[in-house]
């Protein structure tokens, strides 16, 4: 589906970032989509027009340091409570009361955070990819160092330091992120003796362990639309919301342990990253998620859930969206 096929309404609204650029379908309760790194409201391009013809007004945004959102100058705009701020905007800003919010990679956690943090907007979350893990435990930072070895370093811990990720992705954006998107699809995870572009060799990039070619769900005009995106915005203010993972653990401490109440959804794959590593995470779902009425995990679906797999996850997501309250 290309970007000129969507029949959808683009739009800035006030939030506390200064504008968030949404882009809107449909008519109903409000389904708000947060989309994760490094992408933009695009990702939800086969979501919107299911969700609208399901009787529902789909709004996918881009999240602030993206696309036609503003780009905050300091990495400390990117905190998570930032972030829930602007969903709690958007939803005043399009004039509703409540919303269900779904979010894939990065927007899980904003997803998740936005209905622990602000019960009172959000009234279901549905969690793609990323499962939810209470705060608590050591420092991530300390914990994501410990990740990494005597020649290998965690991608989170190289994403740290301001411009040094930059250096590697900004020169050529459309190669990076073809070579990212490959990656972590189905065909890259499952590659035999595959690296997996979630270390960097000590002197070395992330892109060192990117396969050729793109994934079978991604077109070259898709690619288009997302290199567009970050060769006009540079890549900085999504890799701030990495540089801000400390920052959450301490703003967060009120919430340590705590559970998310509201209806609930999880989709993850098989052959997805972070559903593999937080596999104890969804083994906690009786006490972390006691409202989740859906979970599933796509055989043979790597990170990239929404795009991979969109009649399926279109499918989990209404049917989903048909047992909540009115």
């Amino acid at each position: 589906m290309s970007q000129q096929a969507l029949d959808v309404t683009h739009r800035l609204v006030s939030s506390p970032a200064g504008r968030i650029h949404l882009v809107e379908q449909g008519t109903g309760p409000l389904v708000l989509l947060v989309h994760g790194f490094p992408e933009s409201w695009y990702s939800w391009r086969h979501q919107l027009p299911a969700l609208a013809e399901a009787g529902y007004r789909a709004v996918a945004i881009d999240v602030r340091g993206y696309g036609r959102s503003s780009r905050p100058s300091g990495i400390d705009a990117y905190r998570m409570l930032e972030l829930v701020a602007d969903n709690a905007a958007v939803v005043e800003a399009l004039g509703e009361e409540s919303a269900v919010v779904v979010g894939h990679d990065w927007g899980s956690p904003i997803a998740a955070n936005s209905a622990l943090i602000r019960p009172d907007v959000f009234r279901a979350v549905g969690l793609l990819s990323v499962p939810y893990a209470p705060r608590g435990g050591p420092r991530p930072t300390e914990a994501f160092g410990a990740l990494g070895g005597e020649d290998e370093e965690f991608y989170i811990s190289y994403f740290q330091e301001p411009g040094r990720a930059e250096r590697e992705m900004e020169p050529d954006v459309r190669g990076w992120l073809a070579g990212f998107y490959a990656a972590l699809s189905s065909e890259g995870m499952a590659a035999p003796d595959a690296p997996g572009p979630f270390a960097v060799s000590r002197g070395g990039t992330l892109r060192d362990r990117f396969p050729a070619g793109l994934p079978a769900w991604l077109s070259e005009d898709d690619l288009d639309v997302y290199a567009g995106e970050f060769e006009r915005t540079g890549m900085s203010g999504a890799l701030a919301r990495y540089r801000n993972v400390d920052r959450d653990w301490e703003d967060l401490a009120e919430f340590d342990g705590a559970a998310i109440t509201q209806p609930s959804l999880f989709v993850g794959g098989s052959l997805d990253g972070p559903t593999l590593w937080l596999a104890d995470a969804i083994k906690a779902y009786p006490s972390t998620l006691p409202g989740l009425l859906s979970s599933h995990i796509l055989d043979g679906c790597g990170h990239w859930i929404q795009q991979e797999r969109p009649t399926e996850t279109n499918k989990l997501l209404t049917d989903w969206l048909a047992t909540l309250p009115a």
